[in-house]
């Protein structure tokens, strides 16, 4: 089998995605089975896809540039951006900061408890303050959530999906839970 230098897995999934139309989640575990002058031969799933080169090669030598060139399309016909994200990036700095304080609002707002009498939270704040927590707690924990989702549904559709990130990542998992909790600080990441 030759397999042209440089093709990654996420242009694979792309090619797939792409050429013969499967979602991203089963495209993910797609590799380049074969290469011949008339097409690429993709195995996924059990199944094996082949997309022609139009037109064919006259040579092996143009391979690499023609799987550069198909990525293009697929990046295009996909309304993707050619900037593949890797990597999950933590918070640091004020985001670190930011993301400790909404993680600590959760838990103490997830259960209106934590305010009352032997709640933990009770025991390290004034009774007042704690009194007027157990007061707001349902106002102040469903918005929040909702606000939360509608982000990380923002991320999820638009951003990870943008930069061909793969709901069956590692990162994608990770970038949609920090955006969960952090908000708009993982969008400036």
């Amino acid at each position: 089998m030759v397999c042209p230098a440089g093709v990654d897995e996420m242009q694979v999934v792309r090619y797939l995605e792409y050429y013969h139309k499967l979602p991203g989640y089963k495209a993910y575990d797609g590799k380049i089975a074969d290469i011949s002058l008339t097409h690429l031969s993709f195995s996924c799933a059990g199944e094996t896809y082949q997309t022609p080169f139009e037109p064919p090669m006259t040579s092996y030598r143009e391979a690499r540039e023609r799987v550069v060139e198909m990525d293009k399309e697929c990046v295009g016909g996909l309304g993707r951006s050619d900037i593949t994200v890797m990597e999950y990036i933590p918070p640091h700095g004020p985001y670190l900061i930011g993301f400790v304080v909404v993680s600590v609002t959760f838990i103490a707002f997830s259960m209106r408890s934590n305010f009352e009498k032997g709640g933990y939270i009770a025991a390290v704040v004034p009774s007042g303050f704690a009194s007027f927590c157990w007061t707001i707690q349902p106002f102040v924990l469903y918005p929040m959530l909702v606000i939360h989702l509608v982000e990380a549904y923002h991320m999820a559709r638009g951003r990870l999906t943008k930069h061909s990130v793969n709901i069956r990542s590692g990162v994608w998992w990770q970038w949609l839970g920090s955006t969960f909790i952090e908000g708009v600080g993982s969008f400036n990441r």
